[in-house]
């Protein structure tokens, strides 16, 4: 069992939902990354998602695409993200790590590091740093079948985005290669747009569990407790980005830590207030 599975597994055992901040690797400063993530697992995170910098993050809106132009400004890319995730598991064995991004890094990585024996530099390399899970939001899973195959041989899941445009048939795709937990999308368009329709999030979490056994988590939207709280009613897991981004974006050096981990502990507590 992967340890984003069995962490999920536990906090089911215990009926807690489990708590999913997102943060774009190397912002607001390029060396915070390993102590901001220390600090969210501190505030109450069981899974971390960290965003890979990309130049044109498709599925990304303002306030995340910002943060990846200044980590990229910053010089960050998937070989610096990799030793954040060492630097991070040097004194954490436990909180699963997910990498979220895009294909063209991964595709690049590959070329860059290509291994004599034919397998994914990138998959590799993840493994060995730590890595537990990844979402590439633009990896089809029709198209994903080996790749899936490769991250499974290294103990890695694949996680996909599901939307409230997803088909029946689209869903039955993701639920053949989805391992870990699946990440649904709850507004239409990009990160921080729009405002969370909790009733639409309620009738469609049994449609989707139709098809996908693993867990659900839901995301896109929540940016505060009350929200979140409503959220975990019905999903499995609750996943916070914008709202972490836009709460760093302005914050000295020596506050981001503090910062992202008094606001997680407030959600924390939302979600545990049951």
């Amino acid at each position: 069992m992967s340890r984003i599975a069995s962490t999920l597994a536990a906090l089911k055992q215990q009926g807690k939902k489990a708590l999913i901040p997102y943060v774009t690797a190397g912002y607001p400063f390029a060396d915070v990354t390993p102590e901001l993530m220390h600090a969210m697992v501190a505030g109450g995170a069981d899974i971390i998602e960290l965003g890979v910098p990309f130049s044109d993050p498709s599925a990304d809106g303002p306030v995340i695409q910002k943060a990846g132009d200044r980590a990229l400004a910053l010089g960050i890319g998937m070989v610096q993200v990799l030793a954040m995730v060492r630097a991070f598991r040097a004194t954490n064995s436990t909180t699963p790590v997910v990498l979220m991004g895009y294909a063209n890094p991964v595709e690049r990585y590959n070329q860059k590091h290509a291994r004599a024996d034919g397998a994914s530099a990138f998959v590799h390399d993840a493994a060995a740093a730590g890595v537990d899970g990844v979402l590439v939001v633009d990896y089809p899973p029709e198209e994903c079948e080996d790749f899936a195959a490769e991250l499974a041989r290294h103990g890695l899941d694949l996680i996909f985005l599901l939307a409230p445009t997803s088909t029946d048939e689209r869903m039955a795709q993701v639920a053949r290669v989805a391992t870990g937990y699946v990440y649904y999308v709850s507004l239409k368009g990009v990160t921080g747009a729009g405002t969370l329709d909790t009733a639409a999030v309620e009738a469609m979490l049994p449609r989707i569990r139709q098809f996908v056994s693993v867990p659900v988590g839901v995301g896109f939207g929540i940016r505060d407790a009350a929200t979140a709280k409503t959220i975990s009613k019905v999903a499995d897991a609750v996943v916070i980005g914008s709202k972490i981004i836009q709460l760093l974006e302005d914050q000295p050096r020596e506050k981001v830590a503090a910062t992202a981990q008094k606001f997680l502990s407030e959600i924390r507590l939302a979600l545990d207030a049951g």
